[in-house]
This record gives C-alpha cells, structure tokens and sequence, in this order.
C-alpha cells in the first residue's frame, strides 16, 4: 500500500490491532476483526520491527546491521500468515508494516484510532520487544481506548484455532454483558460514558460496579457496624445518582448498579472471567473508595480472563452535568 493509499485509509479512523505472529496476537486479532466487522469500520493489522545490530567479533571495531529489506519481508510474512487465519467477509483490512519499537509505532497511531487492540504478551518476534510490555505500556499512554486480549479469552473465539490454556472460559460461560468500574473520580466517570457507549452499539445491558477495598488498620477504630452501614448508604447514594446521570444520556441501556466489598483489582478480574468485556479508567483519584484506578487497572491487565478496555483521561462535554443529578465523591 502506497504512502498516500494509506493516509486515506487512516483518514477512516478505525481499529488498529498489533500482531507480531504470536498466539497471543492472534486471539487480538480475531477479537479486533470481530469487533471492526459489528461497527463497520476498517480494521488497521500493523506489525512493527526493529533491525538488530550485532558487534563485530574481530579486532576491527565496528558494528553489523541486518538487511532492512530481508526483516521487513520477514515481518510482512508473519503478517500475512495471521490475516490468513480469520474471516475477511464484510470486513476492510489494511495492512502495514513499519519498522521501529511497536509501543512507539502503536501510540503514534492512537492519535487517529476509535480503538487500539492488542494481546496480553507475544513472543517478542518481529515487534522488537515483547509484547506484554506493549500492553503495559499502551494503555496508560493511548490517545483512544485500548483492548487487551489475553490467551485465555481463546475459549471464546473458537474461530481463532488457537488453544486456550486448560481452565479457560468458554463462550458458553460468558454472560452478554458489559461492566465498568468507577470509583467515584472524573476518570471513571469519563470511562462509564465510553463503556455505555459500547453497550448501545451491542445491544447489552451496562452492568456498573464499584469495590470497596478493605480498611487498614488505621482505620480499626471506626465503630464497624454503624459506620460501615452508613459508608455504604452514602457511596451507594452517590453510584445511584450516578447511574441517573448515565441513563439520562444513554436512555436506551438498561444499566444496573453493584457495590461490592473486597479489594478492586481482585473484583474486576473475577468479572473479565464471565462477561464479554470489562471497561476501566487508566487511572483514579481515590474518589469514595481510596483506590488508585490506575494501579487496578495495570493488576486487571495482567491477570485478566477475558477482553479488557482501558480508556484514557479525557474531555467530553456530558461530564458537565453530572452534579445536577444528585451527591458526588470529593476528589
């Protein structure tokens, strides 16, 4: 694809999905095409490469480079070797590969992407650089909501013809169903929007969950039963005014609350296990529960089930109203 064929593709916007040949790239992929053929839009698969350079093992001071040309025809055979293995109906692919470190590649690409899509970890191969530290370091530094798909999430696409590790869920165990989770900060406000959106266009119910994480002992001397009854009275409060706030703009979701006690990472990755896709802020302001959404998120990536969105901090105009429908969490 030529340099102007491709600025008008990327003028499309859509999902751009990293595959570097890996299992791991692959179940992206497949979940990517998927998610690409419901919305309708072009589905970008980018390989990235880097060229290693070797010390010279003579006397003679110097470097070795390898051919450019030789690791590109490489990467561009790992590349097609993947599309090779999903469906291409209805769908509109563009390929690229480009040389240099994929976290770099990817994150200039998110400037102009409705979504970036990547596996939990690879193998390393023709991306440079492992994987996994592509899925570290996208989310937090995206400019679009980024998907993480680990192997596990194999189970539910079968169409993928890789292998789920044993224990894996199976479509049959997933529940149609979106969750967020909010802590009461304008991230996860701005993430609640993003995954309301995400349950309109597939038609599933919003499921809105907050964790309450357990008190230090600094905070032992609180009288339990009272005040704990009347912490949860006052968040849930605040989650129900919340929710009104979300249905207002999102009238045609049915949306549901849940507050749970138990440390939020631990919470969320339970439920990547039993729904189609679970949606986090990149980070958090403690908000009524303390917890740093930011640090939740990076634990839920790792050890997550099924797909994972994180969306980045953002403005959006429906976040102005939110106080005029009921208590809201300092921050």
């Amino acid at each position: 694809m030529s340099d102007s064929e491709w600025e008008a593709a990327s003028a499309r916007a859509g999902i751009v999905v990293g595959v570097d040949g890996s299992d791991q790239s692959i179940c992206a992929l497949t979940w990517a095409a998927r998610e690409a053929r419901r919305r309708s839009v072009p589905l970008h698969v980018v390989t990235a490469y880097t060229v290693p350079i070797f010390a010279a093992s003579s006397m003679d001071a110097g470097y070795t480079a390898v051919d450019d040309a030789v690791i590109r025809d490489g990467a561009r055979s790992v590349q097609e070797k993947a599309l090779a293995r999903i469906s291409r109906d209805g769908l509109e692919i563009v390929p690229r590969v480009e040389s240099g470190d994929a976290s770099a590649v990817l994150l200039e690409l998110s400037e102009d992407a409705d979504l970036m899509v990547v596996g939990s970890r690879g193998r390393g191969g023709f991306v440079g650089r492992l994987l996994g530290s592509v899925s570290s370091a996208l989310p937090a530094h995206a400019k679009c909501p980024t998907v993480v798909v680990p192997l596990r999430t194999a189970g539910r696409l079968p169409e993928s013809g890789v292998q789920a590790p044993a224990g894996s869920p199976v479509a049959d165990d997933v529940h149609q169903a979106v969750v967020v989770g909010v802590d009461g900060s304008e991230q996860g406000r701005a993430a609640s929007l993003v995954a309301a959106e995400q349950a309109r266009s597939t038609g599933l119910p919003l499921r809105i969950v907050c964790a309450l994480p357990p008190f230090s002992g600094s905070l032992a001397w609180v009288p339990a039963p009272l005040d704990l009854d009347a912490l949860h009275a006052e968040v849930m409060e605040q989650l129900s005014a919340g929710r009104n706030w979300l249905q207002s703009h999102f009238p045609d979701v049915e949306m549901s609350v849940e507050l749970v006690d138990g440390p939020p990472a631990e919470v969320m990755v339970a439920r990547t296990a039993n729904v189609e896709l679970v949606v986090l802020g990149t980070r958090g302001r403690g908000g009524f529960t303390g917890m740093l959404l930011g640090s939740t998120s990076q634990s839920v990536l790792h050890h997550a089930k099924g797909p994972v969105m994180v969306v980045p901090d953002r403005d959006d105009s429906r976040l102005a109203d939110r106080e005029t429908f009921g208590p809201m969490a300092e921050e």
